[in-house]
């Protein structure tokens, strides 16, 4: 007679707690459930599953799964969602505060990001007639670009950091310098196959179940598990040139990023191709952050340069280009940067090849780990603030709460609203143009990381104090109110979805914006 798979899940689940429970190491014999991948409860995995990049918080998994396939992400999905317990997918690990985590101590990761071999797991397919390719939900973007190289292509829209899933940067939206001129990487999807709470895999595009498409873009995890996302290509550009120049007033800086992410939809050789900035409030990252820029024979001093509060402001600029116009790129770079009011000896450029420029901060990740200040706690906070409040903002922030150090990189840029697809999960500010500041900080000790953590608070009473209507891109907060106050108008539409896509509230559960329920009872 033949066993219905589900049940043979759930009490292959049922023993593998019962393992954790008495401290056995035993691995389950996974043949029998349907699952083409493994199930493990190996202490050494659990541990990897419980931690994420952020370091600010643990969790709790009683078993990992390694899918090979989308099928057998379903068949997991399908057994919390009759049982119930929490399930949540991890890609590479990059949670700032948990959110890809199990706290109930009942609970499921599937590492998305180490799949076993098989179909879809393993295999990254380009539609060079479609200009597209098809991508495993926990493939890195890394590996997304390689693939796609071969064929001279790439995707539109980045992350400055590469080595983070898929289906973890399009659960939040994906964002980098090409956002003003591509929108982020959520508006680049042609199709998802999504396992949703119901422990359905589903296919879902702007014209085929619309609804779940929009509401896993940017829905942190909410409403599904992205199995496949098939992502826009270009025709990839061979070489970068990209430039640096400073600002020593906050007013003309904003101004001509402004200019610069108007000339979006332009000819390409009228505009940049990536429109980014960081602040500089301590001279040693000015010197040392990201790459040899800044020569150490000859450093950069804030001081030297008038820098308006002790603060200066750095606009990073790309421009691609390749063989054909490769004669004419500088001749479009300085009738670019001649509408511009930056310090006039403070311009920085290098060449390098498109991949390198990329792939940038993966470099200094290395030299980070080889000094072993990567796997430390990261207090990162990132924020969206409205362009009419970005100059009370740097009176407040930049040149009040930091002071003179900041523990880490701060990012600055602005953004096009147009260039954001509102019917997607993602809260934007209200007007049309907004920044994202980042406050990339690390703490190498105890006490670095309660300062940082407490001035993360100060930065957000002040905004609230002054009505700054940020929004936190990436955000973390503890209650349901507070994630009501986020989504504001959009939470009406996010609960409803919950409640179609994952009635059980079991996916996703660390990002503590629906509490589980194990005796939850449906009304169907």
């Amino acid at each position: 007679m033949a066993v219905n798979n589900n049940k043979l899940v759930l009490l292959t689940f049922a023993i593998c707690r019962l393992i954790v429970t008495v401290g056995l190491t035993v691995v389950p014999e996974l043949l029998d459930v349907g699952l083409q991948g493994r199930l493990s409860v190996d202490t050494l995995e659990l541990e990897a599953a419980s931690v994420d990049f952020g370091r600010l918080s643990r969790g709790e998994p009683s078993e990992v799964v390694h899918p090979a396939t989308a099928e057998d992400v379903a068949r997991v999905v399908k057994a919390a969602f009759e049982s119930p317990f929490a399930v949540s997918a991890r890609g590479h690990g990059h949670s700032i505060n948990g959110q890809a985590m199990i706290k109930e101590k009942k609970g499921v990761v599937i590492e998305m990001g180490k799949s076993d071999s098989g179909e879809d797991g393993s295999s990254i397919r380009v539609s060079e007639k479609g200009m597209y390719v098809d991508v495993w939900g926990g493939k890195l973007w890394i590996d997304v670009l390689s693939a796609t190289l071969e064929y001279g292509l790439a995707p539109m829209s980045w992350t400055d950091y590469l080595y983070l899933s898929v289906g973890g940067t399009l659960s939040n939206a994906g964002i980098s310098g090409q956002t003003f001129n591509h929108g982020p990487q959520i508006t680049n999807v042609y199709e998802l196959d999504v396992v949703t709470g119901k422990g359905e895999l589903v296919t879902c595009s702007e014209d085929r179940n619309s609804e779940l498409f929009h509401a896993v873009l940017g829905g942190l995890g909410q409403f599904g598990i992205i199995t496949r996302a098939r992502i826009a290509l270009e025709p990839a550009p061979h070489r970068v040139r990209w430039i640096r120049v400073l600002y020593s007033n906050f007013a003309r800086f904003c101004k001509d990023q402004e200019y610069l992410i108007s000339l979006h939809g332009k000819a390409a050789r009228e505009r940049f191709d990536y429109v980014e900035g960081f602040v500089i409030v301590d001279e040693g990252l000015i010197n040392n952050w990201r790459s040899s820029f800044f020569s150490a024979s000859n450093p950069v001093k804030i001081t030297s340069l008038n820098a308006d509060g002790g603060v200066l402001y750095c606009l990073e600029i790309t421009k691609n280009y390749d063989q054909g116009n490769a004669d004419s790129v500088d001749e479009e770079i300085q009738a670019l940067l001649k509408k511009l009011n930056f310090i006039p000896t403070s311009v920085f450029t290098t060449d390098l090849p498109y991949v390198d420029f990329l792939d940038r901060v993966h470099k200094a990740e290395l030299k980070l780990r080889s000094k072993g200040l990567w796997d430390v706690p990261h207090p990162w906070l990132n924020l969206f603030v409205p362009k009419s409040r970005i100059g009370d903002f740097d009176k407040g922030v930049f040149k009040g709460i930091l002071g003179n150090k900041t523990s880490g990189p701060i990012l600055i840029y602005p953004m096009n609203k147009n260039k954001w697809d509102q019917r997607s999960s993602v809260v934007t500010p209200e007007e049309d143009v907004f920044y994202l500041v980042a406050f990339l900080r690390s703490a190498l000790d105890t006490e670095t990381l309660e300062y940082l953590t407490n001035q993360n608070r100060q930065i957000l009473k002040f905004c609230h104090d002054i009505e700054i209507k940020v929004k936190q891109y990436l955000p973390h907060y503890t209650t349901q109110q507070e994630w009501m106050d986020h989504f504001g108008d959009k939470w009406t539409q996010f609960n409803a979805r919950k409640m179609q896509f994952d009635p059980r509230r079991i996916l996703a559960t660390g990002q503590q914006i629906f509490q589980f329920h194990p005796s939850l009872t449906l009304n169907m």
